[in-house]
């Protein structure tokens, strides 16, 4: 599967799991902002998505790969591992 595919997927996935539970969807979306790009406003395609470096790293420091997509079940625990740790 591509990258661009394995990561859409992923996003479908929790978007289910968000409207099964809007408690996760509200800590999804806190999740997906705090990651978004500094200045994401002022440069196309005008979203407030994360740089993909970072996501690069991110990626490299949790799985080992650059290339990796998370498990649906690893963002969903880390989602409400912040908002129960960090009270966000």
């Amino acid at each position: 599967m591509q990258v661009s595919a394995a990561w859409s997927t992923l996003f479908a996935r929790l978007l289910l799991r968000a409207a099964a539970s809007p408690r996760l969807g509200v800590d999804l979306v806190r999740l997906t902002w705090s990651f978004r790009a500094r200045d994401w406003y002022r440069r196309a395609p005008f979203l407030p998505l994360p740089p993909r470096e970072y996501l690069r790293w991110r990626m490299f420091t949790a799985y080992g790969d650059e290339a990796a997509v998370p498990p649906v079940e690893d963002v969903v625990r880390f989602a409400r591992w912040r908002r129960e740790t960090m009270h966000l």
